[in-house]
């Protein structure tokens, strides 16, 4: 997956991955993961509860995504 970064946003080019077990698991949160898009390194209420959980485990460049609390599909 390709990321570019800016200062106050970041960009997603490529996802290949399914979330499908984070959902089930983190509900409702906001959630860090890692490059690899499911290491999930911490989590919260809040974006910066999230940041600030993975921060404590030595994590300070992480990926920031808000789970739905209910998953829609769409087609069209």
């Amino acid at each position: 997956m390709a990321i570019q970064y800016y200062p106050d946003y970041v960009i997603l080019l490529f996802m290949k991955s399914s979330w499908a077990t984070l959902y089930k698991t983190h509900k409702g949160l906001w959630v860090a993961l890692l490059d690899d898009n499911k290491t999930v390194v911490g989590k919260g209420k809040t974006i910066a509860e999230a940041k600030k959980s993975a921060e404590k485990k030595g994590h300070k460049e992480v990926f920031l995504l808000r789970v739905p609390q209910k998953s829609f599909s769409f087609v069209g």
